[in-house]
């Protein structure tokens, strides 16, 4: 072989090796940035991951309420983002976005006192928990959005096959019946109730368990609420048309052995008359004391935080000077939950287990996808609404059972 050809073999066999070397360099590079693009791709998702919330903007009215899109939270350092898949509407949601409850945040503020959901994210720390469990939380306000991120503790699992709406009604409802029931007013089988606003959330409630607790039961209710009223297994005294003291009087001859009072102020002292010697009223809610004053939304909210204490103090203090042993007593489920999140916790664990057994069957009212929040406030303001009405996740099969 020639000089000249073996310098011609030489370099076509090192341009090979150099186009073998490029090509392998080509494919390091190639795989680096698809690399840099996929990570660059998830971060952008993560980014770019939105969700929908309602916000108060201002306290007054309905149209205060805002339907808003912006980044999903993310979790903090043992916190679980959950998504809601159902939100209940209640009476505190509203005073709250008028100004006068005593939870009431600051505004801009997303309201929502209860929920269920399905847990979506978990933060750092956060064990004991799976994604896709389905959980129950009570946080009182944030809960009218898609994605809500909440420490694990405020979080109680559910039962897989439960209706979430049914699910969310236990919360603020039907652990207020249960506790006023069995922790406030300590009843026993065979005692007589009154239960005021009997055909709504809470009164629903405290007639299922008070059946359950075979109790015999009377509740005021407007004439339309009668019905329900009746099939739930109590006794519809019209408010509107006949005096329920009265009334009481007339069918039990002596009283009953406790009232459960969601109105307040004055409202509290005429329920005491119904009462039978030794028996109790046991205030929730203090509507009145805290609603009386009216929006004045140009003041801060929190306002009203101790509106109606004193007057209430007064009437605890003659229930137990004045003769007869007719006591007046006090529930807050935010208040005892904090005092004893233990109970909490085990009365909706109970609850829960009743809803699976088919031994209570919350009565929805009505279901509205989240962004007609302002539709379901309106509604539940109106008054007269017939059990619990609730927020629901568009498109999920889990909230679609009938009304």
């Amino acid at each position: 072989m020639t000089t000249r050809a073996l310098s011609d073999r030489l370099t076509n066999g090192l341009r090979r090796i150099f186009d073998q070397l490029a090509a392998l360099a080509g494919l390091v590079l190639t795989a680096s940035a698809l690399r840099r693009t996929s990570s660059s791709a998830r971060q952008g998702k993560k980014r770019s991951m939105r969700h929908t919330r309602v916000i108060v903007t201002h306290y007054g009215g309905p149209d205060a309420l805002r339907v808003v899109e912006e980044e999903c939270p993310e979790p903090k350092d043992g916190e679980v983002r959950v998504r809601v898949l159902a939100a209940g509407v209640s009476l505190p949601d509203i005073m709250a976005r008028e100004g006068v409850h005593p939870e009431t945040p600051p505004v801009p503020y997303t309201p929502g006192w209860d929920l269920v959901g399905e847990v979506d994210r978990l933060g750092n720390g956060v064990s004991g928990i799976e994604p896709g469990q389905i959980v129950a939380a009570m946080p009182i306000h944030g809960a009218y959005a898609e994605f809500v991120c909440l420490p694990q503790r405020e979080l109680v699992p559910v039962p897989s096959g439960l209706d979430a709406a049914e699910a969310v009604s236990l919360i603020l409802n039907y652990i207020t019946a249960y506790q006023m029931l069995h922790r406030s007013a300590k009843v026993k089988p065979g005692q007589r109730v009154l239960f005021h606003g009997a055909s709504g959330g809470v009164g629903t409630a405290l007639l299922q368990l008070g059946r359950l607790a075979e109790l015999e039961m009377y509740g005021t209710c407007s004439s339309r609420g009668a019905p329900a009223v009746s099939e739930l297994g109590g006794v519809p005294i019209d408010y509107r048309n006949q005096d329920y003291v009265k009334e009481i009087r007339r069918l039990t001859s002596e009283g009953v052995d406790a009232v459960f009072d969601p109105i307040g102020g004055a409202h509290l002292w005429h329920s005491r008359e119904a009462l039978r010697p030794g028996g109790r009223v046991v205030g929730y809610g203090n509507t009145t004391s805290l609603r009386g004053e009216g929006l004045g939304s140009d003041r801060e909210g929190r306002r009203n935080r101790l509106h109606g204490i004193p007057i209430y103090a007064l009437y605890i203090a003659g229930g137990w000077l004045l003769p007869g042993r007719k006591r007046i007593v006090p529930y807050s489920i935010q208040t005892l939950k904090r005092l004893k999140p233990a109970l909490f916790r085990q009365d909706l664990i109970a609850l829960l287990d009743l809803l699976q057994q088919q031994k209570i069957k919350p009565v929805i009212a009505q279901r509205f996808p989240l962004a007609e929040a302002r539709r379901a406030q309106e509604l539940l303001g109106k008054g007269g609404v017939i059990g619990k009405i609730v927020l629901v996740r568009n498109g999920s099969s889990l909230e679609s059972g009938a009304a």
